[in-house]
């Protein structure tokens, strides 16, 4: 059995992580408006740093996890979410601005909801 603890607390700085680029995203209509103004470009930077954590605790909850716990959760492509990290990380001067639009717009929403319940569930083991 794992640290339901530490993986709670994991899971709960990732909804604040999502909370984050949430809040951030309001106001961006199109994917330019990350690169237009200066305050776009403070968006986008922002928004990339709390994917990169993101994708980091998730390796971390895999990991404590013994990947038994991403799996129980198809809706979510987790090597997607976890890999990002790694482009954004290792390739920042390549990042698309489309498709960080694209993944705050429809993926996140989602992902929110699945760490509330992940976080339920979790809570239901301790």
């Amino acid at each position: 059995m794992f640290d339901s603890e530490l993986v709670h607390e994991i899971l709960t700085n990732i909804a604040e992580s999502l909370k984050k680029i949430s809040s951030r995203f309001e106001g961006v209509v199109i994917s330019d408006d990350f690169l237009l103004t200066p305050a776009g470009s403070e968006k986008l930077d922002s928004i990339c740093m709390q994917l990169i954590v993101i994708g980091e605790s998730l390796k971390n909850v895999d990991k404590i996890t013994e990947h038994k716990l991403l799996t129980k959760y198809p809706e979510i492509e987790w090597s997607k979410v976890k890999g990002l990290r790694d482009i954004i990380s290792h390739h920042y001067f390549d990042i698309n601005t489309e498709a960080i639009f694209d993944i705050c717009q429809n993926k996140i929403p989602p992902l929110a909801d699945i760490i509330s319940r992940m976080i339920k569930d979790v809570d239901d083991l301790k």
